[in-house]
């Protein structure tokens, strides 16, 4: 029985020319622009009602170039490829359900962000596949490419500096160890990356107390079961911690806390160099800085805004935003902090829905809004349209019985 010829990957198709972007960006400002943020960041951040309510925006928050650029090019190919033709998206474009719940508007389907051998049976050759801003894994690009799939690839740029870090750790048998969420797609298109080539493996380390049992193993040695079974899911298959942990390389999920990935690197690059001496440490440590620009800016403008004094803070965006769950964290830290998708979840005065990120469920908090003079806290992460930063802001100046249009009039 002869073997089918493979199928030829499709003709790319330019996607960005200047006729089509024109007119995705028009319908892209108008389903997230906000003329009034676009005003308050003019009043220097900050909007008042004297003896009422002030709320103070950070100077870096919402959607980045990353996050643009997949939604423009998630745009351009139903302008480019319209109906009848099927658009299909590897799980969500970015962690923002609103942004999301649009993109399925547009008639494009929704499949997992893995798929199945099933789900890529259902597949024809001249379906369009849109790959996430967070990537893919390398054995689903290979899938779709065979399958003869035309692809619209809107993996951020950032991601795809960490993946050619891995893959050269990889080519010199060196360990990738990612400080990042093991189930999130982007760390599992990382991991991918470390395994698809060379001779490497990978770990994945949550936390600054997974970093020291690591470490310690490192150091110490200890039960190699206890190890498998205490980071299952974590690791390369075939990882043996005796082995594979003798020269690493630290790397990142590209929106965790730079302070964390950096106390990371500090603990894994002394404990190598207290396992192997200072001389022989290049040959058993390596690092590289892979933390998102966007990230860190967000992360540093809501640090200086909590230098100010404030009432509270809202954080606002998807609860599966890795980026935005971190702003949240920096905010519990220092003052009462709500972690919202949207403006719908202030009830009222009295009642709050937000998402706590310890039980990982929303909760309702009573009494949330104190009466008399204050001032509110906002930010949002780098997946976050302006439009609901501005739903958000109309909605706690009208709990105080307030228009924001006249606070805004000239």
């Amino acid at each position: 029985m002869s073997t089918p010829a493979p199928v030829a990957p499709p003709q790319k198709i330019n996607l960005r020319r200047p006729d089509v972007m024109e007119a995705v960006q028009a319908q892209v400002l108008s389903h997230y622009r906000s003329e009034m943020i676009d005003r308050i960041r003019a009043k220097g951040h900050v909007l008042s009602a004297d003896g009422l309510l002030t709320v103070k925006l950070a100077k870096e928050f919402g959607f980045c170039y990353g996050v643009e650029r997949a939604i423009d090019l998630a745009y351009a190919a139903r302008k480019v490829f319209p109906e009848p033709r099927k658009i299909y998206l590897l799980g969500e474009i970015i962690h923002n359900p609103e942004v999301n719940d649009q993109i399925r508007n547009m008639g494009i389907t929704t499949i997992s962000a893995k798929p199945t051998e099933e789900d890529i049976a259902l597949l024809k050759a001249e379906d369009v596949v849109i790959i996430p801003a967070f990537g893919t894994e390398v054995a689903t690009r290979k899938k779709l490419h065979e399958k003869g799939c035309e692809l619209v690839d809107t993996t951020c740029g950032d991601v795809m500096s960490v993946w050619k870090r891995v893959r050269q750790y990889s080519k010199e048998s060196v360990t990738s160890i990612i400080h990042g969420k093991a189930k999130h797609e982007e760390t599992k298109a990382t991991t991918s990356q470390a395994t698809a080539y060379g001779t490497g493996h990978y770990l994945v380390v949550f936390n600054l107390d997974e970093t020291d049992y690591v470490c310690n193993y490192i150091l110490n040695g200890g039960n190699k079961g206890e190890f498998l079974e205490k980071l299952k899911g974590a690791y390369s298959p075939g990882f043996d911690p005796d082995i594979h942990l003798q020269a690493v390389g630290v790397a990142n999920q590209t929106t965790m806390l730079r302070g964390e990935t950096e106390e990371v690197q500090r603990r894994f690059r002394n404990a190598m160099e207290q396992k192997h001496g200072t001389e022989a440490l290049p040959q058993h440590f390596r690092f590289f800085d892979t933390i998102c620009g966007a990230t860190q800016d967000r992360q540093d403008a809501l640090q200086k805004l909590l230098r100010e004094p404030m009432d509270l803070l809202l954080v606002i965006g998807g609860y599966n935003s890795s980026n935005t769950s971190h702003l949240a964290e920096m905010g519990e830290s220092q003052l009462p902090t709500y972690f919202i998708k949207n403006a719908a979840m202030m009830s009222s005065d009295k009642l709050i829905r937000h998402y706590n990120q310890h039980v990982q469920e929303e909760v309702e908090t009573e009494n949330w809004l104190p009466s008399g003079k204050i001032t509110v806290g906002v930010t949002a992460g780098a997946s976050c349209p302006n439009n609901l930063i501005e739903d958000t802001i109309r909605r706690l100046f009208e709990l105080r019985g307030v228009s924001v249009q006249e606070l805004l009039t000239p």
